[in-house]
């Protein structure tokens, strides 16, 4: 029989994604990670096995716990034009509201490891797609209860959606001004007619 954990597993890979994620992947350390978990190096290699599978681990609980959720909520809980500017403003100016500028995992990967890791880029692809997909959905939807215009391509509307996104999490990191993220998303929103 296996010993027991003696930490719980998944606050430890929550505490890993967040260092990962303010840190991004190449400037972590394992000593990094050990520091922020509280477990030591044994614990660390006999839960994850090395440092790229805790990352992936870390990832997954990233896109399950964060981005999907956060999706599902605003798909649930508001109108389509209203779920579509709540997506871009909680990524981007909610974020500086409580002094966070680490973006999104999910973006700050793409950056840093889907040009040269064709899992990571996988990885980061299928996420992009949902979200592409959300906008989509948003926008019919949107159209049939007389939010938007009948004249949008929503194909074409919800990929303009993603770069404008994709664009306000790169830029909240390296300029994270609030009056131009807010300029992004109204012009985001102008789109929907």
């Amino acid at each position: 029989m296996p010993p027991n954990k003696q930490f719980d597993v998944d606050e430890t890979l929550a505490k890993a994604m967040r260092t990962f994620w303010e840190r991004g992947y190449e400037a972590t350390s394992v000593q990094d990670l050990i520091d922020s978990t509280g477990i030591n190096r044994g614990s660390l290699y006999g839960t994850y096995g090395d440092k790229r599978a805790l990352f992936l681990a870390a990832l997954g609980k990233y896109d399950k716990d964060i981005r999907r959720k956060i999706l599902s909520e605003l798909e649930a809980e508001h109108s389509p034009r209203h779920a579509i500017r709540e997506l871009l403003v909680c990524f981007s100016t909610g974020l500086l509201e409580k002094g966070d500028t680490a973006g999104c995992l999910m973006t700050n990967t793409a950056l840093e490891l889907a040009a040269h890791d064709p899992e990571i880029r996988s990885i980061v692809a299928h996420a992009q797609e949902q979200i592409e997909d959300f906008f989509h959905r948003m926008i019919l939807r949107g159209q049939e209860l007389g939010e938007m215009s009948p004249a949008l391509n929503p194909p074409r509307i919800a990929k303009g959606l993603l770069a404008s996104l994709s664009g306000l999490l790169v830029l909240i990191r390296s300029r994270p001004d609030e009056a131009l993220l807010a300029s992004i998303i109204d012009d985001a929103m102008a789109k929907l007619g």
